[in-house]
């Protein structure tokens, strides 16, 4: 495993559409865990492979809940319900939080490094985290959606 640098704001890898991973291979194992490991050592709760430079559709996510840490490769909402605003903040974009509001519930259908389809459902925090990586995917940053907090 190694970490990587994390592209920031005005890189326009970031605003790119990412391709989808049609090889499941020992490269797409170790981009995954590569990520994890840039997630952790930053603190983040979710990375997206853009983030690092890569244009794939692949997304780690570890929300410090019981879903524990989640690989989604090619990842797509199926299901959202209700809204919520909250506050967010993104690896790419340091020092800056803002509030936005996104879906309560999602259910997510993925591949995991292996091939094999999962579907995972998120609320709350790990919603927001499904949400706002998937956009990352897209070329979509948090700071396009931002809206002003409620008091």
């Amino acid at each position: 495993m190694a970490k990587r640098i994390i592209r920031e704001q005005g890189d326009e890898i970031l605003r790119k559409h990412c391709r989808e991973v049609t090889e499941f291979d020992a490269r797409l194992h170790t981009l995954i865990d590569d990520m994890f490991e840039t997630m952790y050592h930053a603190d983040g709760a979710g990375l997206a492979a853009p983030q690092i430079g890569v244009l794939k559709r692949v997304v780690v996510i570890d929300a410090r809940d019981e879903t524990g840490p989640v690989e989604l490769v090619n990842p797509k909402i199926i299901y959202k319900h209700g809204t919520r605003l909250s506050e967010e903040g993104c690896l790419s974009i340091p020092g800056v939080r803002g509030c936005v509001k996104r879906p309560e519930q999602v259910k997510v259908k993925a591949y995991d490094r292996f091939g094999n389809k999962h579907v995972y459902d998120g609320e709350g925090l790990l919603a927001v985290a499904f949400c706002h990586e998937i956009d990352h995917l897209n070329g979509v940053l948090f700071i396009d959606k931002m809206e002003a907090c409620e008091e």
